[in-house]
């Protein structure tokens, strides 16, 4: 026992170990308080979407306007700690209205009270774009910022960020989950562990190609967005395309501004006229419309039967 204490000593001393331990009991009060409390706490506002489908530039744009309360990165291990693979026996990431307990509703807004403060919660998180039912379960009057991206152009960003990471790391789960309860084998064994997020029926994909895991994430978070839309009144569902920031930045934006209640002055309409010339990508280059054609055009061919009725119901072109 001595050499145990002994051995961990330093880390007791350590002032970065010591102030970590003293944030997270300063949180851990806070989160108690909350229970005991429950000082008032406005449901979320969720921007959801495919990864690789402009979510980041659309969530800073709404966190730009000052009027919520948000983390600068995703919380994942926070929604995958209430319902997901460590808990469901790796089924996926998903999640459905028989999911939602309401003592998770209860962990989630003590989380954000204890780390933000009382006040609205702007969340940027992509695998909530295949909990929508859930989170409308949990949260009755929470407001969905939806964003969808041409199909082609949304799965060759994937397959670069499968193969390239990103500037400050990769996009592999096995840091979340631990290595896969299955073999991983995609691309012909170029990917032992998915990447993104885990779709229902993932297993299925373990010896595909890399386009058609892709495409079968894309396919698999737009579907499960739009079937749970149905049941999120139309006041409290705001559908954007990915092109529009591109298009018609301003106009788009103040749209969306106006459904969620919030002022779109001259500043913010300075900040969205920038977005149509410097949207950034953490993966590969300046994004821009039709990029695939640059990328991974062969691949892309090759699922475009796949896609194809998604992105019609999505508005998109095929002749594009």
């Amino acid at each position: 026992m001595s050499s145990f204490r002994l051995s961990h000593l330093h880390k007791l001393l350590d002032p970065e170990i010591r102030a970590k331990n003293l944030q997270w009991l300063r949180w851990r009060a806070r989160e108690l308080y909350w229970s005991a409390a429950h000082p008032a706490m406005p449901d979320p506002v969720f921007v959801i979407g495919c990864s690789r489908s402009g979510t980041t530039v659309t969530f800073e744009t709404l966190a730009a306007s000052g009027q919520y309360l948000h983390f600068d990165y995703e919380l994942p291990q926070l929604w995958d700690g209430l319902y997901g693979p460590l808990n469901n026996g790796w089924a996926s990431e998903a999640a459905g209205p028989e999911h939602a307990d309401h003592a998770h509703r209860e962990r989630a807004l003590a989380y954000f009270y204890a780390r933000l403060g009382a006040g609205p919660v702007l969340d940027k998180t992509c695998i909530n774009t295949l909990r929508v039912a859930y989170l409308h379960k949990l949260f009755p009057r929470a407001k969905f910022v939806f964003i969808h991206r041409d199909g082609r152009d949304n799965i060759s960003s994937m397959i670069d960020g499968w193969r390239l990471g990103r500037t400050d790391g990769g996009f592999g789960l096995e840091k979340f989950f631990g290595p896969s309860p299955v073999p991983v084998e995609i691309n012909g064994g170029e990917f032992r562990e998915w990447h993104f997020f885990l779709p229902p029926g993932w297993r299925d994909y373990n010896r595909a190609s890399l386009e058609e895991v892709c495409a079968f994430q894309w396919i698999s978070a737009n579907r499960l967005a739009l079937d749970a839309a149905r049941d999120v009144p139309a006041a409290q569902w705001i559908q954007v395309r990915y092109e529009d920031i591109f298009e018609r930045p301003v106009e788009m934006f103040r749209t969306v501004f106006e459904r969620l209640d919030l002022p779109f002055d001259a500043r913010m309409e300075a900040h969205c006229a920038g977005l149509s010339g410097r949207p950034t990508s953490i993966v590969k280059g300046t994004p821009k419309k039709q990029k695939w054609k640059e990328s991974n055009p062969e691949a892309i061919a090759r699922i475009l039967p796949a896609i194809a009725p998604l992105m019609r119901e999505l508005g998109y072109a095929l002749d594009d």
